[in-house]
C-alpha cells in the first residue's frame, strides 16, 4: 500500500528553490548507502528534507523510464505512478490545435501538461497544491512557457474561456485502483457540464474503465499502446474526436512515434480457420484492449486459430506493426517429451513461451522442458477443439 506524503508544501517550495536543487545535483551521482547519505545530509537538514531529497533522487531514477529529462524534473510518487510518459503525452498534445488556449484538469505534476504546454496556451489545474507547485517548476526548468498552474477544483473552472480541454480524473481515489469513471473524483455529471461548455474535450482513462452509452456514441474512444502494454485509453470529444462514435488503437515507441491507428467497432466476429496457416499472428495489448481484433483480422484476410484464443492465422506474412508474426514450424499437441524432442531437433535454446486462454505457466513450462541449443524459437500455446495447441514458430 502506498504511504501518504508526509511532508508539507513549504518543504516542497524549499526542494524545488536554488537551495533544494543545488542538494540535488549535489548527490546526484553520489554512490554511498543510504545510512551514509542520511548521516551526512542530517548534517544540515531537517529530517524532512533529507526524506524529502532522497525519496526524490529515487524517484527521479524511476522517471527515467518515462522521461528523458528525469533529472530536471520533480516528483512524488502518486504523481510519478499516474503520469502519462512524454511520448505518450506528446502523441495527444498533438491533437490540440496550435496556440489556443487549453485547460489541463488534474494536471498532477505535468506530464500531460508540459506538452500541451509547448503546443497550446496551457492553463494548468489540480486541488493539490503540491502537484500543482511541481507542474509549474516542471515547466519552468524545462523552459517551457505556459499561461498559469492554478489550485482549483477542476470542476469549478469556466471551461468558456477555452478552446478545449484535457482532464486525468483521479482513477484511484483512497489510493485504490477502479476501471469506474462514476468513482473518479470528476463524476460523470461533472465531465458531461464541462463537454456542455466546451464540447471539444479529452478523458483520461484506464485501459478497462466503461463509459456511458450516451459518450460511446459521440466520442472516439483510443487505446494507447507502448513497451507491449496498453497503457491507457483517452475519449476524445468535439473537434479532438477524428472518428466519433468508433474505436481506435495505436502504439507509440520510445521515440515518439506512432503505428498507423487502428480503427472500428467492438468485437467484430472473427471466422475460426479449419487449420493454422504458415503464420500465426498476436495483436497487440492495445488492439486486445480496444476489441478492435475482429477488425485487424478482416483487414488482412486472417483468421482466429480457436474461438476462445486472441491468435490469429494465415498463409502469408501482414505488415502490420499492431501485429506480431510468428512463422510456423511445427503444430504439436501439449506433451512435454514431444516438445522436448521438436526443441532438440532444431537446436532451441533461447526459447520465449506466450499463451493465451490455456492454464499454464510459461515460466513453470521453461523449465521442464530445460531447453538448449543455439537457436532461439517461440512456442504458442492456445486452446483447440478441447485440447492445448503448441504451436512453435520463429518471429519475424
Amino acid at each position: 500500500m502506498e504511504l501518504p506524503n508526509t511532508n508539507s508544501l513549504e518543504d516542497y517550495r524549499w526542494l524545488v528553490g536554488p537551495e533544494g536543487y543545488g542538494v540535488l545535483d549535489a548527490m546526484r551521482d553520489c554512490s554511498d548507502s543510504i545510512v551514509t547519505q542520511t548521516r551526512q545530509l542530517r548534517k544540515s537538514l531537517t529530517a524532512a528534507r533529507t526524506h524529502l531529497v532522497l525519496e526524490q533522487l529515487e524517484l527521479r531514477r524511476r522517471a527515467a523510464r518515462k522521461f528523458e529529462p528525469a533529472n530536471r524534473m520533480f516528483f512524488t510518487r502518486i504523481g510519478l505512478q499516474q503520469a502519462t510518459d512524454q511520448w505518450i503525452a506528446a502523441y495527444k498534445a498533438a491533437r490540440f490545435p496550435p496556440a489556443v488556449p487549453v485547460a489541463d484538469l488534474c494536471c498532477g505534476i505535468g506530464g500531460d501538461f508540459v506538452p500541451l504546454a509547448r503546443q497550446c496556451q496551457a492553463t494548468g489545474v489540480d486541488s493539490d497544491p503540491i502537484a500543482a507547485l511541481l507542474a509549474e517548476t516542471n515547466c519552468q526548468g524545462l523552459g517551457i512557457p505556459f499561461e498559469s498552474v492554478d489550485v482549483e477544483d477542476a470542476t469549478c473552472v469556466d471551461l468558456g474561456n477555452f478552446a478545449a480541454w484535457h482532464i486525468d480524473p483521479d482513477r484511484r481515489p483512497d489510493r485504490r485502483r477502479t476501471s469506474q469513471l462514476a468513482f473518479s473524483r470528476s463524476s460523470v455529471g461533472a465531465v458531461q457540464r464541462m463537454l456542455a461548455t466546451c464540447p471539444n474535450g479529452a478523458v483520461k482513462l484506464a485501459p478497462a474503465a466503461q463509459l456511458d452509452n450516451t459518450w460511446s456514441e459521440i466520442a472516439e474512444r483510443q487505446w494507447i499502446g507502448s513497451r507491449g502494454e496498453c497503457r491507457q485509453q483517452v475519449a476524445w470529444f468535439g473537434a479532438l474526436a477524428r472518428h466519433s462514435g468508433l474505436r481506435s488503437a495505436v502504439d507509440v515507441d520510445c521515440r515518439g512515434g506512432a503505428t498507423p491507428m487502428v480503427v472500428g467497432t467492438a468485437e467484430r466476429t472473427v471466422p475460426v480457420a479449419s487449420i493454422i496457416g504458415r503464420y500465426v499472428f498476436e495483436p497487440h495489448a492495445c488492439v486486445l484492449a480496444a476489441q478492435l481484433t475482429g477488425t485487424l483480422a478482416a483487414q488482412h484476410q486472417l483468421q482466429a486459430i480457436s474461438p476462445s484464443a486472441a491468435y490469429l492465422t494465415g498463409d502469408n506474412p501482414v505488415d502490420q506493426p499492431l501485429l506480431d508474426t510468428f512463422e510456423v514450424t511445427d503444430l504439436l499437441p501439449m506433451d512435454l517429451r514431444r516438445l522436448r524432442a521438436a526443441l532438440k531437433e532444431r537446436r532451441i535454446g533461447r526459447l520465449e513461451i506466450k499463451k493465451r486462454g490455456v492454464p499454464i505457466d510459461p515460466h513453470q513450462l521453461l523449465k521442464q522442458l530445460k531447453p538448449t541449443g543455439s537457436q532461439a524459437g517461440v512456442l504458442l500455446l492456445a486452446p483447440g477443439a478441447g485440447v492445448v495447441q503448441a504451436i512453435l514458430a520463429t518471429r519475424r
